[in-house]
């Protein structure tokens, strides 16, 4: 479960969307598990609370998380390999090289094919999470939901010390035109995500 919260949901406007995801107020998902736990940001850094299920109380166990700036971790789907565009083929391809490739590292693949889990994931020990623009469809330029995926994800993960970006620009910055658009996320390490995005810049 993730949401946002911003001052057209407080408000419950008729008639119009928020400018941009840099109006949310707050942000947040939950993790369902051997323990239930609350990722939240009200635009202060990022907490984690445990759900105690005896008293039914939520206790702090994570103050200022932070995303390590590097990581060796990738998550996508890479089923989805023969519709990239070339500078998501260019990125995945040097990872998956290895140490015998211009990265000269070698990286680990984690695709749980839930963006709350995997996005726990890389605020837990770093990461980049994708599910890039490909040519699909034209008519939808990404899968993830920009108002209530997008959105807060990346509020938590910029507010925690990562990037978010659509590999054109922040997705915090994106006008949002309809309630389901949908766009391209690219988050987590802020190293790897900057790497990402210079892709796409050099394409263009």
């Amino acid at each position: 479960m993730v949401w946002p919260v911003s001052r057209w949901i407080v408000k419950q406007a008729v008639g119009g969307l928020p400018r941009t995801g840099c109006k949310q107020l707050a942000a947040g998902y939950a993790v369902y598990g051997p323990s239930t736990l609350l990722v939240l940001t009200v635009g202060d850094g990022v907490a984690c609370f445990t759900l105690d299920r005896e008293t039914g109380s939520w206790w702090l166990t994570q103050d200022r998380m932070q995303v390590p700036k590097q990581t060796r971790e990738f998550a996508i789907n890479a089923s989805n390999a023969r519709h990239w565009e070339a500078p998501v083929k260019r990125y995945i391809d040097e990872l998956l090289a290895g140490k015998s490739g211009p990265r000269a590292v070698d990286f680990n693949m984690r695709w749980v094919a839930s963006m709350v889990a995997d996005v726990h994931r890389i605020m837990t020990r770093g990461g980049i999470f994708m599910y890039p623009r490909d040519a699909r469809d034209p008519s939808k330029p990404g899968r993830l939901r920009l108002m209530y995926e997008a959105n807060p994800m990346a509020m938590l993960i910029e507010q925690a010390g990562g990037a978010a970006s659509t590999g054109l620009g922040p997705i915090l910055d994106v006008n949002p035109e309809a309630l389901h658009q949908r766009v391209p996320v690219i988050l987590g390490s802020i190293e790897e995500v900057e790497r990402v995005v210079s892709y796409h810049q050099h394409l263009n």
